[in-house]
């Protein structure tokens, strides 16, 4: 009874009624005060009428009438409260039923939602507030259904790359454990590798975590992002020289910004190493750092495969590879450079021509002082 008496259902009708109620009262008390009078008036203009004309009204007849009016009055008026009552109900329940309907809908649709049920939509309702209230709802749903699509296919992709190198190792193992394999250094050193992958993937997934939840304290400084390139390039020359890959760097201006030196080595890293792993041996990548309007700009080249247009926004998913002939990378790298610069309020894009022309990689991140 009490979880009745404190719905809205209860309240909107009680509302209606209250309404009404305060409407009678005061019809009444008006009428009362001023239709007698008005009456009385009417009355003795008749009669005053009638006398001109010969005749006259008793005050017998007088009062007679007065109390069949008084009388008339108050039975009109009490139909009038039944009739006005019972229309304050049913127009009560009926507001109520319009109202809550939409409501125990959106209700169900959250309930479900927290149980894990993301494909649940609530209907539009006619309603403007009562329709962005669900249209807030299913915007949530729809989002947590992504979500939880991501998680799985997260989880697919984690399970595939850790998979490949465990399996070897454990392929080698037995394979000692059976005399398959002499013990020696080649054995050794594939296991190694095979474990430094495995311990890369690791260490990138939890790099890539704590970015998307934005769990990284930034160290935001006054930082050269040319001289971040250019040092995080010159680390990387002997691999590309042992590869025999031409590396040329090229930042002649200052190019101020505010930002995590560590993460933006992190991002110059990742990308440049993307360029070594993917230009054709003996092939040529070039690393220039530049102004362009209120942004620095630090793009990156290649004369490798190239990217079908199609996946150039694909490459900087989780575990996506568009060259499957390089198993040697996480496939995260491109993912975690590009989360660090929008972190720092700017972006990484790819362009190329299409396969066999190459590939080049811009980071953008505005210019110390140019942020609004």
């Amino acid at each position: 009874m009490r979880r009745f008496l404190s719905s809205l259902r209860f309240r909107l009708v009680i509302s209606h009624l209250l309404v009404v109620v305060v409407a009678v009262v005061v019809t009444a008390l008006m009428s009362r005060s001023l239709a007698g009078s008005f009456f009385e008036g009417h009355l003795q203009d008749m009669g005053h009428d009638a006398t001109m004309m010969g005749g006259g009204m008793s005050d017998e007849m007088f009062g007679s009438l007065r109390d069949g009016f008084t009388d008339s009055f108050a039975r009109a008026l009490t139909i009038a409260v039944i009739v006005s009552g019972i229309t304050a109900i049913v127009a009560s329940a009926f507001a109520a039923v319009r109202v809550l309907r939409p409501l125990e809908a959106i209700r169900i649709a959250a309930r479900r939602l927290a149980a894990g049920s993301y494909s649940q939509r609530v209907p539009i309702p006619t309603e403007g507030e009562l329709a962005a209230l669900a249209s807030d709802v299913n915007a949530l749903a729809e989002a947590l259904e992504q979500t939880e699509e991501r998680r799985l296919r997260l989880i697919s992709e984690v399970a595939h790359e850790l998979r490949s190198p465990l399996t070897t190792i454990q392929g080698y193992m037995e394979g000692l454990l059976d005399g398959v394999f002499a013990p020696n250094e080649d054995i050794f050193a594939a296991s190694a590798r095979e474990a430094s992958r495995l311990q890369k993937v690791v260490a990138d997934l939890s790099t890539l975590s704590q970015a998307d939840e934005g769990a990284f304290q930034l160290q935001m400084e006054l930082v050269d992002l040319g001289v971040v390139a250019t040092e995080a390039a010159e680390r990387l020359r002997p691999q590309f020289e042992s590869e025999g890959i031409d590396l040329d760097i090229e930042a002649s201006e200052p190019l101020p910004v505010i930002g995590d030196s560590n993460r933006l080595t992190q991002v110059m890293t990742n990308i440049i190493g993307n360029a070594l792993v993917h230009a054709r041996d003996g092939g040529h990548a070039k690393v220039r750092a530049d102004r362009d309007g209120r942004s620095a700009r630090v793009r990156i080249s290649d004369d490798g495969r190239g990217i079908e247009p199609e996946r150039l926004d694909l490459i900087f998913e989780r575990f996506y590879r568009a060259d499957r002939d390089h198993p040697g990378g996480t496939g995260i790298g491109l993912t975690i450079a590009r989360r660090f610069a929008r972190l720092h309020g700017g972006d990484v894009t790819a362009s190329s021509a299409g396969l066999g022309a190459g590939a080049v990689f811009e980071v953008r991140i505005p210019l110390a002082g140019s942020q609004t």
